[in-house]
């Protein structure tokens, strides 16, 4: 079984998990744990917009520096940046300065505060049913899944942006509404209820 790998600790664990430190530390700690909370949403769904086109272990290294420049993702702030934060944020060596992520992050924090329910009950709403099991290799997942595009298509009806099929998908597998972990694989997650 090649997508499960025993680590240096003597865990099993997913193999992208294994791959460096950075890697093992997020997949045992944070992916696929269920994510709740607007402001925590918001980041999540602006750093898998930043991934798109990149390595996961690019964003990863530099959430420290996207945290900082994104006032902690509060959605509020960030509505309110205007283009001398633009401006600021593209001279931001720390992050990918990608002027159509960047103005993407913020038009998507002006229409997650338009959201009566919030961005958390929106997005969870798309989230699928427990599978029974867990899949037994990552061959048997599919980067696009019909929630996934109804999540996509939801979101860009209300106006947000750098959102499509896969980077939903993406964003489901890293906030737990789906558990992608590899049977076998150490981590134990709560239940996303």
């Amino acid at each position: 079984m090649t997508d499960l790998v025993i680590g240096a600790d003597g865990l099993p664990r997913c193999a992208w998990g294994s791959s460096t430190p950075d890697y093992a530390i997020y997949h045992d700690t944070e992916w696929g744990r269920p994510l709740r909370g607007d402001d925590a949403l918001y980041e999540r769904m602006t750093l898998e917009a930043f991934q798109s086109g990149l390595s996961w272990l690019t964003i990863l290294r530099k959430r420290p520096a996207f945290r900082l420049a994104f006032d902690e993702f509060h959605i509020p702030t960030v509505a309110r940046y205007d283009d001398a934060d633009v401006t600021r944020l593209l001279a931001d060596a720390g992050i990918v300065r990608n002027r159509a992520k960047i103005e993407a992050a913020i038009a998507n924090a002006r229409a997650a505060l338009e959201l009566p329910e919030g961005l958390s009950a929106l997005l969870w709403s798309f989230a699928p049913e427990p599978r029974p099991v867990r899949p037994a290799s990552f061959a048997e997942l599919a980067p696009i899944t019909p929630e996934s595009t109804a999540m996509a298509k939801a979101l860009k009806k209300r106006g947000f942006r750098f959102v499509g099929p896969t980077t939903a998908y993406a964003l489901m597998q890293a906030t737990g509404m789906v558990d992608d972990h590899i049977v076998g694989c150490h981590v134990t997650l709560p239940s996303a209820a």
